[in-house]
């Protein structure tokens, strides 16, 4: 009877002990985020402490917000609670003593949605008043404090702001978090945390730490957030024409709308797929990163690609697809970088382009580049373009057959035609410099100046990245004067012609050609235009 009467008083107890704690929660949350709070279904029991139950939980944007205002992801987020909850749970033991809360070690969270909308449906601020805004009423005679939560399968989503009139809307930017474990949250301040998320693309693992906090309530997307991160695994291969997989760690520091990010990253294979060369890749960033869409600001960043270090500046943000003129423009990131190649290695680069794997040619490189890729369905090396001017000094044909000429060219050009005939000049170094461009997966050189012992050449031309394919046109001036270049008995019968071909000081100066491809490249002298001794462009009928 004793045993059947206490069940009886727990049943009873815990009865009338249900709305008032479901009330008591609604109202510390609706003091907390000055907004409307509703909770679907709230239970207890009182065996063996208190144990408690939750289900359809949902947080609204506080009352001074417009939800939808400002809002790029269409008429259904403007009725979206802030905090969505589907199941809670906590256990505390029940010590009850006056003026003392009830202590909970942890607060269990199950599929949680946390939908921040952006910062124009907040630019109505000011003092939370009418419906949704709650102050405490007095002290109550009971008390909570909670050491942890814990919360698994989260989704957190920054909404973007509302789209330039005749523009489709923006794509918000979401995170999968697996698990997120909060402490020190009954303070004023920060909170810590620890979490694990999914990033979304490059898809990869997040492991971070720090702190969140304090929860700004007039307008979330400002909350402080500070901490470091890990990146493990991220597949480059989801961003067209690339591939490789990415670790990166580092540090940030901001707001969630605006995080300043320094970190590192290593991607021991990144290659561009249509080439399929794979190569090492490290870089050191500082960057700002707007929460809302993922556009990144990098300033700078320092790379080492193989042994060439360089460094960039500039933006990569995201653009949305288009319909213009009944012409779909796809959207994705769109990339715009300001380059500097301080301590290069001119087949670092090359080799990226080459499916082969070996470049047409090597040397130290310096260059200041313009680069930028459009979005597009285009492989990027077709979207590529560039614009600069870079020098190389040192360098040499990884093919024979043009390092065998170029040598030949520099021996007859200090007069040493003997030597050249034996194919003594394969060791020669060269240097150029020239403006460029590039577009369509095709190099244009505008002003290209080549030297090597013995003589100079001023070119025009185009390389194409695909195929390889060679198309220069130029002068050449060597020390020496044409008999002595040509050398033996026919040097002798060409005296009479050397003052023909001086000029400027120069002992000879000579049209000269470079066609074919880079694996059957085409060498020579242009005896057509002998009388045009001026830089040409390729096809001119000179």
């Amino acid at each position: 009877m004793v045993f059947a009467a206490v069940v009886v008083g727990i049943v009873v107890v815990a009865r009338r002990a249900e709305p008032l704690l479901r009330a008591l929660i609604v109202e510390r949350l609706e003091e907390r985020f000055h907004a409307r709070v509703e909770l679907d279904s709230f239970h207890i029991s009182l065996v063996r402490g208190l144990w408690a139950e939750g289900k359809g939980l949902r947080i609204w944007p506080p009352a001074n917000v417009e939800r939808g205002a400002g809002l790029g992801g269409g008429e259904a987020s403007a009725w979206m609670p802030l905090i969505q909850v589907d199941e809670f749970r906590f256990h505390a033991p029940l010590h009850y003593k006056p003026d003392q809360p009830i202590r909970i070690s942890a607060v269990e969270l199950k599929g949680v949605d946390i939908d921040v909308p952006p910062r124009s449906d907040f630019a109505r601020t000011g003092t939370v008043t009418g419906e949704g805004a709650k102050t405490s009423t007095g002290k109550s005679l009971v008390r909570f404090e909670v050491s942890t939560i814990e919360c698994q399968e989260a989704h957190l989503k920054l909404e973007p702001e509302k789209a330039a009139e005749g523009k489709p809307p923006k794509v918000p930017l979401e995170f999968a978090v697996a698990w997120i474990r909060l402490t020190d949250v009954n303070t004023e301040g920060a909170t810590r945390f620890k979490a694990q998320l999914t990033n979304p693309r490059p898809k990869g693992t997040v492991s971070t730490s720090g702190t969140l906090g304090p929860w700004t309530v007039d307008d979330p997307g400002e909350t402080p957030a500070e901490g470091e991160y890990r990146f493990d695994h991220a597949d480059l291969s989801v961003f067209r024409g690339i591939a490789g997989i990415l670790n990166s760690t580092g540090k940030y520091k901001g707001v969630l709308r605006e995080l300043v990010v320094d970190g590192e990253t290593d991607t021991p294979d990144f290659r561009l797929t249509h080439f399929g060369t794979a190569m090492p890749l490290k870089t050191r960033f500082h960057a700002k990163v707007d929460g809302t869409n993922g556009d990144t600001w990098l300033d700078p960043v320092d790379a080492t690609l193989g042994r060439s270090h360089f460094t960039a500046e500039g933006e990569v943000v995201r653009t949305p697809t288009e319909v213009l003129s009944g012409e779909t423009k796809p959207g994705g990131h769109e990339i715009a970088l300001t380059v500097k190649v301080d301590r290069g290695r001119m087949e670092d680069f090359l080799s990226l382009t080459s499916k082969s794997g070996t470049p047409l040619l090597t040397g130290d490189l310096a260059l200041q580049a313009k680069l930028e890729i459009p979005p597009g369905l285009e492989p990027p090396h077709k979207r590529l373009k560039l614009s600069g001017r870079f020098a190389l000094e040192e360098a040499e044909f990884t093919s024979a057959k043009v390092q065998d000429k170029i040598g030949e060219l520099s021996l007859r050009g200090q007069g040493e035609a003997k030597e050249a005939k034996r194919g003594e000049g394969a060791g020669v170094r060269s240097a150029m410099e020239s403006d460029f461009k590039m577009a369509d997966g095709v190099i244009w050189l505008s002003d290209l100046k080549y030297t090597v012992p013995g003589a100079e050449i001023d070119m025009k031309g185009a390389y194409g990245l695909d195929g390889g394919s060679l198309d220069f046109a130029g002068v050449a001036r060597t020390q020496a004067k044409v008999s002595q270049m040509v050398g033996g008995w026919k040097g002798v019968l060409l005296r009479p012609a050397d003052r023909f071909f001086e000029k400027d000081g120069a002992g000879t100066e000579v049209p000269i050609h470079i066609d074919g491809t880079r694996q059957d490249p085409k060498f020579g002298i242009d005896f057509g235009r002998m009388k045009h001794t001026s830089p040409a462009t390729p096809g001119d009928p000179k």
